[in-house]
């Protein structure tokens, strides 16, 4: 895992990653609240919470898993 993007990707991963959690959270209360009754509406957060998560990772360690596969990013 070696650093593999620069402070703009950081910065643009984290903002991804703060956008995913939040939203995954905002999902989760909607479905702890019984607002809307979809099925699997729990791991639709789940996934959020986890992608945002991981994105947030990324931004801290500097890391890209897209760009560790070798595919070019723009940022």
């Amino acid at each position: 895992m070696q650093c593999n993007i620069d402070a703009r990707g950081q910065a643009v991963r984290m903002k991804l990653g703060i956008i995913g959690v939040t939203i995954g959270l905002i999902i989760a209360l909607i479905w702890w609240l019984d607002i809307i009754n979809l099925p699997y509406l729990e791991f639709v957060s789940l996934a959020a919470l986890i992608g945002g998560g991981f994105t947030i990772f990324e931004a801290k360690t500097a890391w890209c898993v897209i760009r560790a596969m070798g595919f070019k990013t723009r940022i």
